[in-house]
């Protein structure tokens, strides 16, 4: 098995697509999903589960003419063995880090690839030397989703369907892991605030969305609580870049929605919702603010704040996305489809206005309650404590309108 070339569309949102070449006999049948897809920190590398227990990962951008003699930038093929549900490259570097330029693996060999699988063992590859790491036991089912912190640790946080969040020291080898109990079912998605304080956890079938403390490896609230007369199932969640919204996904029938909470006072800032009849399945914060969804057969980006879409995407027919993730610089969106290949979108450019910035950066070290505490007039807090955003975000756009999604298209 292994990764078909480029195929370029005249779809002007569509930069190109990868293709897996699969032997007649495994085309269109159950394990040849693509259920997670991931950029390096640095952005220079991509991954993809491409089903089947494959793993692939290649330089970006796919021209790259970047070369050194102690660096291999060929395309990389990891077999895991087992079906691949969630991947994520690491270590993240913190945001110092970033800054000070340390953040490249063009000149190292420290890149490691976390690999989840069906079984509930986590596989860690350094992905420069195509060598296995070391495998890490503990999990008794599924391991769905995996995060690794922007604080240049080698910390490994998982999610699984045993109903538990584990997080892993990769300096010990694994042998030192914190595990976190409370969901009552199977936990679809987690993610870490940009400060490292906090992890988030939704359950797909319990409908707890779980506050974590990463500091105490406490349990901190649950921001739905109570009871609900709507059944519905939860899809994922992340956090903003500043760290002062969370959003989670879910659905319910024919229809879904976006909720965006905030974190410190469990309140519900806003409702996103769509038209029935298309699944959400991964809602993402990019460095800009632009909140993306990959919906059903649809990519649709959104600006919370701003009652219309950035952008659509024309609903495809015949294969429905599983997963998303933005480029760390931003300006390309992966997309993982359910036949395994994976394609990538140009994101529009949104720029944020200087309020937005400075909000950002305030946010990213006060707590909701610090702001409030602060002397400062009523409209100036809200606005600090997204309290601004729109209460019922309402999108009204139909995926098989070829005008209305020409008019969302970049």
């Amino acid at each position: 098995m292994s990764s078909g070339g480029p195929s370029v569309t005249t779809d002007p949102a569509l930069l190109l697509e990868l293709k897996t070449r699969r032997p007649p006999s495994l085309l269109e049948r159950a394990g040849c999903e693509t259920w997670s897809v991931d950029f390096s920190p640095d952005g220079a590398w991509f991954a993809w589960s491409m089903g089947h227990g494959i793993v692939w990962v290649v330089a970006w951008p796919l021209d790259s003419v970047f070369s050194s003699p102690e660096i291999d930038r060929g395309d990389k093929s990891f077999s895991c063995g087992h079906p691949v549900w969630g991947l994520a490259f690491g270590p993240r570097p913190s945001k110092s880090q970033r800054i000070g330029g340390k953040a490249s693996s063009r000149g190292s060999k420290k890149l490691l690839l976390a690999t989840g699988l069906e079984t509930g063992v986590i596989k860690i590859w350094n992905v420069l030397t195509g060598e296995a790491v070391m495998d890490l036991h503990g999990h008794e089912g599924v391991v769905r989703d995996l995060v690794f912190p922007q604080n240049g640790m080698l910390m490994l946080i998982s999610s699984s369907r045993d109903k538990t969040l584990r997080i892993w020291d990769l300096a010990q080898k694994g042998k030192k892991v914190q595990v976190l109990s409370g969901h009552k079912d199977w936990i679809s998605s987690c993610c870490v605030s940009s400060d490292c304080s906090m992890i988030a956890s939704v359950g797909r079938f319990d409908r707890m969305v779980c506050l974590w403390s990463l500091r105490s490896y406490t349990f901190i609230k649950n921001l739905t609580g109570g009871t609900h007369k709507t059944l519905y199932l939860m899809s994922s969640c992340d956090f903003s870049p500043d760290g002062a919204m969370l959003a989670t996904a879910a659905f319910s029938g024919s229809s879904w929605w976006i909720d965006l909470w905030d974190p410190y006072t469990a309140e519900k800032l806003a409702t996103l919702l769509d038209i029935p009849g298309l699944y959400l399945y991964f809602p993402l914060y990019s460095q800009t603010f632009t909140l993306l969804v990959c919906v059903d057969r649809a990519l649709r980006i959104w600006e919370p704040g701003k009652r219309g879409m950035v952008m659509q995407t024309k609903r495809d027919r015949e294969s429905n996305g599983l997963c998303c993730n933005y480029h760390p610089q931003g300006g390309v969106v992966a997309t993982g489809t359910r036949d395994g290949h994976v394609r990538f979108w140009r994101a529009p450019t949104v720029v944020p206005s200087l309020c937005h910035l400075c909000r950002s950066i305030l946010r990213h070290s006060t707590s909701t309650y610090q702001i409030e505490a602060l002397p400062l007039p009523k409209r100036i807090s809200e606005y600090l404590t997204y309290r601004t955003i729109p209460e019922r975000l309402k999108t009204c756009c139909s995926s098989s309108d070829d005008e209305e999604w020409e008019s969302h298209t970049v």
